[in-house]
């Protein structure tokens, strides 16, 4: 599995971490930066790697900023993107198996890396339900379709 990963500066050191347990569990890791924690925007980086995951460079997206927030709101902005916020492991759980999600956004503040580590495994394995939630997801993309997202 390709994954696309970015972050903003105050994300720089989490997402450093995480691309070599990702390499170390053997998925391939795109680094869409940025690559230093000198202060950027992070809706820059996260459109980078949300598009990887639209234009199919990418199987799935995981973004670094500090509350997560405000790159969560810029992923969704791409069409095709579910990016769901995950603060533990039953949102990142939830979000695959019932939203389909394929871009994670982690918050750097709020946990250790060995506790972010277990949100990404978590959210890497699981996989979409279908079933009753497949009509809800498609509700999405047609509200997206509808909104010109």
């Amino acid at each position: 599995m390709r994954i696309a990963l970015a972050c903003d500066h105050r994300g720089f050191k989490l997402k450093n971490i995480l691309i070599k347990y990702l390499e170390e569990k053997g998925y391939t890791v795109v680094d869409y930066g940025t690559h230093s924690t000198e202060p950027c925007d992070y809706p820059d980086y996260t459109y980078m790697a949300s598009k990887s995951v639209r234009d199919k460079k990418a199987d799935r997206a995981i973004i670094i900023c500090y509350t997560g927030e405000g790159s969560c709101m810029a992923a969704n902005k791409v069409k095709g993107i579910r990016a769901a916020l995950a603060y533990n492991l039953k949102s990142a759980y939830m979000s695959r198996r019932h939203n389909n999600s394929n871009a994670l956004v982690l918050p750097s503040y709020l946990f250790k890396a060995d506790y972010m580590k277990k949100i990404v495994s978590r959210w890497l394995k699981e996989e979409f339900e279908g079933g009753r939630h497949l009509r809800r997801v498609r509700k999405i993309r047609e509200i997206e379709e509808r909104e010109n997202v």
